[in-house]
């Protein structure tokens, strides 16, 4: 299998390539020139398959230059008891009759992205050593939240890999902030940025283009790559617990003989939704991918029109994972739907980095809404979400996952279809602890108590216990202490280098 640009104008490579790359030379991102199918018959093997048992499948299914022993040791390395506090390391749990949350935060940084930044620095690793690589490698990445702790804690003390997160200063929880800045390792920067998650990913891809500064780094032996969901090697192993989910409810009597499936998932980023669309590829029975939106609705009403506009207010919510304009994954959606026309992709890239905004054609918008659903959620809906479903079904969840079942009871309404759905849950509820603590308390319960008096309040109130990972990160250290702006992002990273 080899890997093209969504923009056309970068040559073939292989799957070690792409993924020590990150980003195609064209500034596209790198796609598969066909995605496999997975037959009835290797689907029904599934159902008594371990987790790590259908990543390694998968895996192998994209990866071809890497042999099974080297799949089965990133596969174990990252889906383990040591990283993952349940076995099942992405655990389905009944909300409603049909409709399950899949709980995907049981990994070390209590957030949807470990169940890929526990397995991208495998992947990059052996691929540098398979391309013959001999420069370090610089790992940038731009972050609105839960990305930056997964990667820093992904890739710390890595030989051969430095890594440097970059992170909105007033645009991430105070759980989120203080797990990035007390991060240890000896290859680790972190520096927050002023302005909004898409200042810090502007400033990251502006780095990325930038020839001169590539030439730099070349001088000094360095060269970059990604960690963010523009990397394949982080976008594939998302791929899994969609395909894992299906196989679970099949197993479990949930999915009648040649029923579709629905997931619902919080997007920002589009990168988490558009692994699900590649697991349709791979053959799970999609019935619709529904894309739950917060104020940000940039992807709401593209979906909606056709048109994408990122002209409009930076919202900032209490799902900030999610206050997003910029949805960099959305170029690999329009790639594929088009049967991979990239003069069609490039020239609306070309129109949204110019005008800020384009609108596609009526033929490719019909086949994306035949796929996609969206809605969005404001955050008075998502507080009174959290609080319905912790009075109704004594179940905790986060503000970014309140979004989601809030979007999916819209279309509920909206269609009347009650097929099998699954709800991806992408965070603790502790990351977030202060709105939800309001949201199930009442503000007089919280008043006067700092961020962490209120997860130990909260804890204590709901009986439930505070992942080990946020525990006590109040008394950690803070190592990273460096701000800047985000047209100074190039000389924040010399500097960390030392350059």
């Amino acid at each position: 299998m080899n890997y093209q640009s969504s923009r056309g104008n970068s040559s073939f490579i292989t799957a070690p390539h792409a993924i020590k790359m990150g980003i195609a030379p064209d500034g596209g991102l790198f796609v598969p020139d066909y995605v496999p199918e997975i037959s009835k018959n290797v689907f029904f093997r599934m159902e008594s398959w371990s987790y790590q048992e259908r990543a390694a499948y998968i895996l192998q299914s994209f990866l071809n230059e890497f042999s099974d022993k080297e799949i089965a040791d990133c596969v174990y390395g990252a889906y383990n008891l040591d990283s993952f506090d349940d076995e099942r390391i992405a655990p389905l749990l009944e909300l409603y009759e049909r409709v399950h949350i899949q709980e995907l935060w049981h990994g070390p940084t209590s957030a949807f992205k470990d169940m890929a930044l526990q397995m991208l620095p495998r992947l990059l690793s052996k691929s540098v050593r398979k391309t013959g690589e001999n420069d370090e490698m610089l790992i940038l990445v731009a972050t609105s939240g839960d990305t930056g702790k997964a990667a820093l804690e992904g890739f710390k003390d890595v030989g051969g890999i430095r890594i440097i997160v970059f992170f909105p200063d007033d645009g991430v929880s105070e759980v989120q902030k203080r797990q990035m800045i007390s991060q240890e390792g000896q290859n680790v920067h972190v520096a927050a940025v002023k302005g909004n998650f898409d200042d810090a990913q502007t400033g990251v891809k502006r780095i990325f283009a930038s020839k001169s500064f590539a030439t730099v780094l070349s001088r000094k032996g360095i060269k970059m790559s990604s960690a963010n969901s523009i990397n394949w090697g982080r976008l594939l192993p998302q791929i899994v617990y969609y395909v894992s989910a299906y196989v679970d409810l099949k197993a479990d009597g949930k999915m009648e003989q040649g029923e579709g499936i629905n997931f619902v998932v919080p997007t920002g980023n589009f990168g988490n939704i558009l692994a699900a669309y590649y697991a349709m590829k791979m053959g799970v029975p999609v019935n619709r991918l529904i894309c739950a939106a917060n104020a940000n609705k940039v992807l709401t009403d593209f979906i909606n029109t056709g048109i994408y506009d990122r002209k409009r207010k930076f919202e900032k919510t209490i799902s900030p994972s999610m206050d997003i304009l910029i949805s960099s994954n959305l170029e690999r959606l329009l790639f594929e739907i088009t049967d991979h026309d990239a003069v069609r992709v490039s020239k609306w890239m070309e129109d949204l980095q110019r005008e800020g905004n384009y609108k596609i054609d009526k033929d490719t918008l019909t086949k994306i809404q035949k796929i996609f659903w969206s809605d969005y959620c404001t955050d008075v809906d998502t507080m009174e979400t959290i609080r319905s479903i912790w009075l109704n079904r004594r179940y905790l969840i986060d503000p970014h996952t309140a979004v989601a079942v809030n979007v999916y009871e819209k279309y509920l309404l909206n269609t009347g279809d009650k097929s099998p759905t699954v709800i991806v849950s992408t965070a603790s509820p502790f990351k977030f602890g202060s709105s939800v603590a309001r949201a199930i308390l009442g503000e007089d319960f919280i008043k006067g108590k700092n961020e962490f008096e209120i997860l130990e309040f909260l804890s204590d109130k709901t009986g439930i216990p505070i992942p080990e990972g946020i525990k006590g990160l109040d008394k950690r250290e803070v190592r990273h202490k460096t701000v800047t702006d985000s047209d100074k992002m190039e000389e924040t990273v010399l500097a960390f280098l030392g350059i």
